[in-house]
């Protein structure tokens, strides 16, 4: 069985015109796909097309029009606020801005400790234990714990939001364009590490971006969106190699490596 099963995902977002009529707009347009345990399914596509929507109705960040989220067989979607909250121990994101995600105010044990003040009831000094353990899972040390996320690269501080979601050991982790906001080298660095930590963990990844190169090289499958829509998924492979989709073939025809390749 599947970890996570997507059905009929839809989200509609009313909107007022400037003439005082409500017209509707089509997010995400009724969504399915599966993802299985240990898997990375990659979701590629344009600016705009629904990919960060979709990453977050899975999650109930933000709550569908209509469909079905299943997780482990469970409909997320249903669960009540209390049940919610343990499934969010196993349910985790990455946000795009690894700057944005972090709270200025906070010192990076305040924000990579955070998870586990809430869930768990852990001595300070096993606290301390747990958090300096998760930096050093993603190549920072002890001496990152008492500083403000302004003083850290963008690259350090994506790490420390990839510290935080590892946290509470979730099963799944929707990244959400983690590696768009940085440079070619770090963020090659960042794919590495979720590589990585995916071996190490057992992790199961729906990553999201609008980079086709970036998505083959970490994804088992990829699912191509456009305007709210899956239009064509498959294996990393099938879809860089043999695209069906004339849109499909149109993103790899844009990235002139992979178009050589062909």
């Amino acid at each position: 069985m599947p970890l996570l099963e997507i059905e009929g995902l839809t989200k509609v977002f009313v909107r007022s015109a400037a003439q005082g009529a409500d017209y509707e707009h089509r997010a995400v347009d009724v969504v399915t796909f599966s993802i299985d345990a240990g898997e990375t399914l990659g979701l590629v596509g344009e600016s705009g097309c629904g990919k960060t929507t979709l990453g977050r109705m899975i999650l109930r960040l933000i709550e569908p029009t209509a469909g079905r989220v299943l997780f482990n067989g469970e409909d997320v979607l249903k669960a009540p606020a209390g049940r919610m909250r343990e499934l969010r121990r196993d349910m985790q994101i990455v946000f795009q801005d690894p700057f944005g995600s972090l709270d200025p105010r906070f010192r990076v044990f305040d924000i990579v400790s955070e998870p586990l003040r809430i869930h768990e009831s852990l001595p300070k000094p096993r606290l301390r234990e747990r958090t300096v353990e998760l930096l050093r899972n993603v190549g920072l040390d002890e001496s990152a714990l008492g500083r403000f996320p302004h003083e850290f690269s963008g690259g350090q501080r994506q790490r420390i939001g990839i510290a935080r979601s590892l946290a509470l050991q979730p099963k799944f982790i929707v990244a959400d364009e983690p590696v768009s906001a940085l440079d070619v080298s770090v963020g090659a660095q960042i794919v590495n590490l979720l590589a990585q930590l995916q071996l190490d963990f057992g992790l199961t990844y729906l990553f999201i971006s609008h980079s086709m190169p970036v998505v083959r090289y970490l994804a088992t499958r990829i699912a191509v969106m456009r305007q709210g829509k899956i239009v064509e998924i498959g294996s990393a492979e099938q879809i860089t190699e043999r695209p069906q989709h004339e849109y499909t073939k149109t993103l790899l025809a844009a990235v002139p490596e992979m178009a050589d390749s062909k």
